[in-house]
């Protein structure tokens, strides 16, 4: 398979920015991220520039092998400002727009003129939420007519949250791409979804919780079938937050939280979420001790397997005296996310 081995969803946040910086090298040349702006209300056409700046800088930055750069929550009114303010890291940077059949005529038109001036190609986000809708394949047709050729063209199919709530989601991601795929010569096709399970305090009254990573096996099923495209399929999903948490507006200014915050592991079949807290005189103690029981798991490939394992085992190994390497909400955010994205990589043929 040439191109990416894995295609993580993620947020355009210093946590995931950060994260992918500290990938090892050969970690990070595997992978290509669909970088996502979070909703921007209200935001005047005139500011835009200087907002997406804000987002949009740290990911260029840490993006040379390439990916993509989507405004999935834009409003109408921004559509025009926004793709021209993106364009610039298209045109400058190794970012790639994208567009989706769902998206109003306005972006789409601006993703696809900014993909035939920057030269790198256009994303064809396409949603599947639940069931597969014959009508959206000929959203599809349209869209990639209107974008004409000479555009390389890389096809995003988004599962959402796949979650075993959706036992079917093989089936239909398989019916989607069997429509999708034949529509055009795909540069490259991803198929997305699932993460993490929402963390709540609920799920967390034992100190910890287990989820399967029902995504994996969605795409274990989608490759089993064996058809002809599948080898041409890459892998993504959306990491250690679920797909919500991209649709969260920035909150300037606030402070505050709840007491509480998760440390997050992977496994072969699962994710495992496990309490720490984020203030209080326990707070060392706890974390530390929590640390621990990540690192004495069977499944944890010890302190050499990732800089998110060197990050566990520092946690767990530091000195009661010192708050000093026990995190708080964004380095347990980065920290799962390196090891999230590092195993991934290392579980995919190739990686």
């Amino acid at each position: 398979m040439s191109g990416p081995l894995y295609i993580p969803v993620l947020p355009a946040r210093p946590h995931a920015a950060g994260a992918f910086r500290r990938l090892w090298p050969d970690v990070q040349a595997a992978i290509r991220p669909l970088w996502n702006l979070p909703p921007l209300p209200g935001a005047a056409p005139e500011t835009l520039t200087t907002v997406v700046g804000k987002y949009v800088d740290p990911v260029s930055a840490v993006s040379r092998h390439g990916g993509w750069i989507d405004a999935p929550f834009v409003e109408d009114a921004q559509s025009a400002a926004l793709a021209e303010a993106l364009s610039v890291y298209c045109m400058l940077g190794r970012l790639r727009p994208v567009t989706g059949p769902e998206r109003a005529e306005a972006q789409q038109v601006a993703a696809v003129e900014t993909a035939r001036r920057c030269l790198r190609g256009l994303g064809v986000r396409v949603r599947v939420t639940r069931e597969w809708d014959a009508r959206r394949g000929e959203d599809v047709r349209g869209l990639l007519a209107r974008t004409g050729p000479g555009v390389p063209v890389d096809l995003l199919l988004d599962m959402g949250a796949v979650l075993d709530d959706r036992p079917d989601a093989g089936k239909e991601a398989l019916r989607a791409l069997d429509a999708l795929m034949p529509l055009a010569v795909w540069r490259n096709a991803a198929l997305l979804g699932g993460a993490f399970p929402r963390a709540t305090a609920d799920m967390l009254e034992e100190g910890s919780c287990e989820g399967s990573r029902a995504e994996w096996r969605m795409w274990h099923e989608v490759l089993a079938v064996g058809r002809a495209y599948a080898p041409l399929l890459h892998y993504g999903d959306y990491g250690v937050q679920p797909p919500s948490a991209l649709a969260q507006a920035p909150a300037p200014g606030k402070k505050g939280g709840p007491p509480w915050g998760v440390l997050r592991y992977t496994t072969d079949s699962s994710y495992l979420l496990f309490k720490v807290l984020a203030r209080g005189p326990d707070r060392i103690d706890v974390n530390r001790r929590t640390a621990r029981r990540i690192i004495q798991l069977p499944e944890f490939r010890g302190a050499g397997a990732g800089q998110g394992e060197k990050w566990l085992s520092d946690c767990a190994n530091g000195p009661l005296s010192t708050s000093e390497g026990v995190g708080g909400p964004t380095e347990w955010l980065r920290a799962g996310n390196l090891q999230h994205m590092t195993y991934v990589v290392r579980s995919l043929p190739g990686g």
